[in-house]
């Protein structure tokens, strides 16, 4: 194996093992940013190393084994040696004269304790959201600064140090590195939650740049969510979230034309859907109704999702149904956004008068007094309804609220094309 290929093994290693090994490592030392320092050092040795070693048989207990030996010489180096770190030294060395079979069976955890409670750290309220969304996809996505400065189109600077204020606001709080109680799970996981469709939505739509969509952000948004299901399995809004994000990434292949411009779900091309990515949804959906109780706002949102993918042509979409959850969905999770939609699906149903009237009495929600979808859909519906030059104003005010190019052009395009019939605006 050449020194390439060693560190494409070594990068390859890491994306599957931090997560673990930083979690592992934060139940010794309770505190994340010395486990995250910690498994960096492992992986410095490891690339400093492996070229000449080879890659080990076990890679994972290899990198924890070494970062234990890093924390037993920190702590040991340290010159205000408290008692606590006295007991840290103490159990981190009696661990190291013990076989590596309880490093590698804790690294082989089905049940992922350790997973869970760095997934719990990192998206502590105690933070700010886009700090758990930078801590989060650093920690348990292994993504470096650079590519998640990439991703979210900010300065590297700026996510380093979003990073490193969020680690010493955790130590600061003295955020224990622990599963909440029974009475703090739902508001916690709600959190964890929040955090990882935030990430899937910003690669799903892009809210700004030059793309249309970000696949990298919907993958890593998909992969905490699975390994979340595994350590949660009998959350129902867990099942939920990860049904709405299968059923959407669905239609990636889609959404976005050869030369980068946008299509519109009842535009796209319905056979390039992944059935195999909406068989999952629906699996996902399924285990989530049958774990019982009131569905919860994701399982909502999966079975509106669930209602377009049932539809192999656009026009077998059953809007009614889709205008009934949204209505469930504003009970379970009120907001401007949520009533927008249901507008929508009112209009497709319904017609475009009974939709006019409910997003003409959202003009006036100081939440959706610069967000662009709003004239999106008005435009929509009055173009349907014949006012162009009321659809016209509505479409060139969208394009003038959007930070994404991609969307600009769509909608600079709706207001030139405002003279000939237009369609719905939908679910994207």
């Amino acid at each position: 194996m050449t020194a390439t290929d060693t560190h494409r093994t070594i990068d390859a290693v890491w994306r599957i093992e931090s997560a673990r090994l930083i979690a592992g490592l934060a139940r010794i030392v309770r505190d994340v940013g010395l486990a995250e320092e910690l498994a960096q050092d492992a992986l410095v040795i490891a690339l400093e190393q492996w070229p000449q070693s080879g890659v080990p048989d076990n890679p994972g207990a290899w990198l924890m084994t070494t970062a234990k030996h890093r924390a037993i010489d920190r702590l040991r180096r340290s010159k205000l040696l408290e008692r606590k770190h006295i007991e840290l030294v103490h159990e981190l060395e009696a661990e190291q004269e013990q076989t590596g079979l309880k490093i590698e069976a804790a690294l082989d955890d089905p049940i992922g304790d350790d997973l869970l409670r760095l997934m719990f750290t990192a998206c502590h309220p105690v933070l700010p959201v886009e700090a758990r969304v930078a801590l989060t996809l650093r920690l348990l996505g292994g993504l470096t600064t650079e590519e998640i400065a990439r991703a979210f189109l900010q300065p590297a600077s700026t996510i380093a140090q979003r990073i490193v204020r969020a680690k010493r606001t955790l130590a600061k709080a003295e955020v224990p590195f622990e599963v909440p109680r029974a009475d703090e799970l739902a508001a916690r996981l709600s959190s964890v939650l929040g955090v990882i469709y935030l990430v899937f939505n910003e690669g799903y739509s892009a809210t700004a740049g030059d793309d249309w969509m970000r696949p990298t952000l919907c993958e890593e948004a998909l992969r905490l969510g699975r390994v979340l299901v595994g350590l949660m399995p009998r959350e129902s809004e867990v099942h939920g979230l990860v049904a709405l994000m299968e059923i959407q990434a669905s239609r990636s292949r889609s959404r976005v034309s050869p030369s980068g411009e946008p299509i519109l779900l009842l535009e796209q091309n319905r056979a390039q859907w992944d059935r195999l990515l909406i068989r999952r949804g629906f699996v996902a959906l399924d285990h989530a109704e049958k774990l019982g109780g009131a569905l919860g706002p994701y399982t909502l949102q999966a079975a509106i999702a669930a209602c377009h993918a049932h539809a192999l042509a656009a026009q077998d979409t059953d809007w009614e149904r889709i205008a009934t959850l949204y209505g469930m969905l504003a009970q379970v999770a009120p907001s401007p956004i949520v009533e927008l939609n249901r507008a929508v699906a009112v209009a497709m149903a319904f017609g475009p008068e009974q939709a006019i009237e409910l997003v003409d009495a959202l003009r006036a929600e100081p939440a959706l007094a610069n967000y662009h979808l709003l004239p999106t859909v008005r435009g929509d519906l009055l173009a349907k309804l014949g006012r162009l030059d009321e659809a016209r104003a509505e479409f060139t005010r969208a394009a003038s609220l959007t930070q994404n190019a991609r969307e600009r052009e769509l909608l600079l395009g709706r207001a030139q094309a405002c003279a000939g019939s237009l369609g719905y605006s939908t679910p994207r």
